[in-house]
């Protein structure tokens, strides 16, 4: 059986795209233990599927078409920086997505408009963010009090805004570099 890891998101526009890169590039002049992110594949994602088989595909499709016609097109501002789960145990570096209630509750309507073609739910809670990079398994302790240093004492600023009007059914191929 042929499967498609793929997932749901939200495209960025150019700009945002540029500046994110902006960021991530003053952040790894750091040599802090972080794979980042090329700016241009950055999205905001609302639902990873997995390796799903191929003919599950226009379900999902289908299924996104009709829960986005129930929105009207809102606005996300980008802005802010963190680390997830927290400073002492970083795994994700990421940019911040302030939203209006819309947001949520468009990721609440995908979650259970997939739940109906036997996609399981989230086992956590939403916590719309742009991942920036991913911190090394191998990061040595001093790596990781400097990357925790340098999220703690930079300032992101608004990076922008995006008009969301729309979703996207992305398609993932694993390579040996990302």
């Amino acid at each position: 059986m042929v499967t498609i890891r793929c997932f749901i998101a939200i495209e960025l526009p150019p700009e945002v795209h540029q500046k994110l890169g902006l960021v991530i590039e003053r952040l790894s002049q750091s040599k802090i233990g972080v794979r980042w992110v090329r700016a241009q594949n950055i999205h905001l994602t609302l639902k990873f599927l997995g390796e799903i088989p191929q003919y599950k595909v226009e379900n999902v499709i289908r299924i996104l078409k009709i829960e986005v016609q129930r929105f009207k097109p809102f606005n996300i501002q980008v802005e802010g920086l963190g680390i997830f789960p927290n400073a002492r145990r970083p795994r994700v570096v990421w940019v911040g997505v302030k939203a209006p209630p819309d947001l949520s509750n468009l990721y609440m309507g995908i979650e259970a408009a997939c739940k109906t073609i036997g996609f399981p739910p989230e086992g956590r809670d939403f916590s719309p963010h742009l991942t920036l990079g991913r911190v090394q398994p191998n990061a040595t302790p001093d790596e990781v009090r400097r990357l925790s240093e340098v999220v703690e004492n930079d300032t992101v600023g608004s990076l922008g805004g995006v008009s969301v009007e729309g979703l996207s059914l992305f398609r993932s191929d694993l390579k040996p570099g990302g």
